[in-house]
């Protein structure tokens, strides 16, 4: 071999542990970087003519185990799913309260029922009849308490889809220009692996928002599905509609056009758990919206109901007339089945009773509808209202078994309606965070392996330095002859 082949020989060589040496520290720099795929250097033996002259680069492969990036990913979109449905759900059994707990739902109920039946032992005392109409406000006041946190949570929630779809659309449309970026860089002959890592930080943007699957196209492109059958990203990336509301009350929802659900190009399509861009948080968000939220508002709306005729009954209160309000009220208005929902927000104490409104405290003794005091030492109706509250009834609406219930077991059978589907979410919520925690373990494990690399540079080292010590040869052969 003359020394021109020999030292192109070793120049390639020294031209391939450079490059080599910039893809480790390259690797063990972005070691914990998210969305960033290992890089390993392509090199074959170059021939010119059928003789050996050194070592050519091929070029940089990015390796990804795609199966296990694509695991990881629907887990993501699991944890998403399930986390804000759990603390949803938590948040209002927490406001609804145990039994036994002050303060809690069947707590006031019961305080309730204590108050009448204390002021019936001393009908004569404004102290405690005033104690009546405290506690049966303080119950009021917490229903509506529990409707302005479930609302809220469906304003937060309406917030939180627009936010996730406008985040959907924009990563749509960046992968899609990735996707020509790293063409037109892989046909000119240039690395495009930096691009793939945005790209990939962008797809697992995406499927923590809505459970995705990546397939690979010609040329380095992707397209993207939903596990629901929906195309996001083929050739052009998908426009997903969504309109926000400013106010949610509970009578809106998505059937009466009130609210607004999803559209994939223009067409509608189911936007609950089941459809097909459920399973993330954007399924998360419509869940808490259109079905967890509006089932807790209907139970605090029956309980409402319940409370509103049992003190309204004219077998109780013979003061009133068939359809009038008896100690609680709809805004001062009796109960109207076609205004049900939001019920539990709007109950109020009936203005002839509470003197803060200008009514007569005497009237909680002696009936709603009387004209004029009674015998003040006569507990009658306090003793009624008291049995009304403990009597056993069914009720008339809410998604409660048709078993006939006191105020206080319905008040309970209302924390049930929660607590049930609240351990549910939470199952779900640990299974999937679990299995999220593993998936991504087991990416970083087989992602850069940092101890390897450096293995690999004292390689590259090693490498280097015969090369150059090749060139030094021959330079120093080189030398000689041009003395002699």
């Amino acid at each position: 071999m003359s020394l021109s082949a020999s030292l192109a020989n070793a120049l390639s060589g020294l031209t391939a542990s450079s490059r080599r040496a910039e893809v480790v520290s390259s690797n063990v720099a972005n070691a914990t970087t998210a969305g960033y795929g290992r890089r390993e250097l392509e090199v074959t033996a170059r021939s010119i003519g059928g003789t050996g002259a050194g070592v050519a680069v091929i070029g940089i492969t990015r390796h990804v185990d795609a199966a296990l990036l694509s695991d990881r990913r629907l887990a993501d979109a699991a944890a998403g799913d399930a986390g804000p449905q759990s603390a949803f759900l938590a948040k209002i059994e927490t406001l609804i309260g145990t039994p036994g707990e002050a303060g809690s739902l069947t707590g006031r109920v019961a305080t309730l029922e204590t108050s009448l039946v204390t002021a019936a032992s001393r009908p004569d005392s404004p102290t405690r009849l005033q104690a009546v109409l405290d506690a049966a406000g303080s119950l009021a006041s917490h229903l509506a308490a529990l409707t302005g946190e479930v609302q809220g949570a469906r304003m937060n929630a309406d917030a939180a889809i627009a936010t996730d779809v406008k985040t959907l659309n924009d990563s749509l449309v960046l992968i899609d220009k990735l996707n020509t970026s790293i063409t037109a860089q892989r046909a000119a002959g240039r690395d495009a692996s930096a691009l793939m890592d945005q790209r990939q930080t962008l797809v697992d943007r995406v499927a923590r928002i809505v459970p995705v699957r990546e397939v690979a196209r010609e040329h380095g492109q992707i397209a993207l599905f939903t596990t629901g059958g929906a195309v996001l990203l083929e050739g052009t990336p998908a426009t997903i509609g969504f309109t926000p509301v400013g106010v949610i009350s509970a009578d809106m929802t998505t059937g009466s056009g009130a609210l607004s659900g999803l559209s994939i190009n223009g067409i509608a399509v189911a936007s609950g758990k089941d459809g097909v861009l459920g399973g993330g948080s954007l399924g998360a968000m419509f869940a808490i919206r259109d079905d967890l939220a509006p089932a807790a508002q209907g139970a605090f709306d029956a309980m409402a109901r319940d409370l509103m005729t049992r003190f309204s009954d004219p077998a109780v209160d013979g003061t009133l007339a068939p359809g009038q309000p008896g100690l609680l009220t709809d805004r001062g208005g009796a109960f109207d089945p076609l205004t049900e929902a939001g019920l539990a927000g709007r109950l109020t104490l009936n203005a002839a009773a509470d003197p803060a409104q200008g009514g007569q405290l005497w009237r909680v003794r002696d009936g709603l509808g009387a004209a004029a005091p009674g015998n003040a030492g006569d507990g009658t109706l306090l003793t009624a209202l008291g049995n009304a509250l403990q009597a056993a009834r069914v009720p008339a609406s809410g998604a409660f078994t048709g078993a006939a219930r006191s105020a206080a077991g319905l008040a309970a059978d209302v924390l049930s309606q929660v607590s049930g589907p609240r351990q549910q979410a939470d199952f779900r919520q640990a299974y999937a965070a679990s299995r999220q925690t593993a998936m991504t373990e087991l990416q970083l494990a087989d992602g850069v392996d940092t101890d390897a690399e450096l293995q690999t540079l004292l390689q590259v080292e090693q490498a280097y330095s015969a090369n150059a010590r090749v060139i030094q040869t021959i330079d120093d052969l080189i030398q000689t002859l041009i003395g002699l």
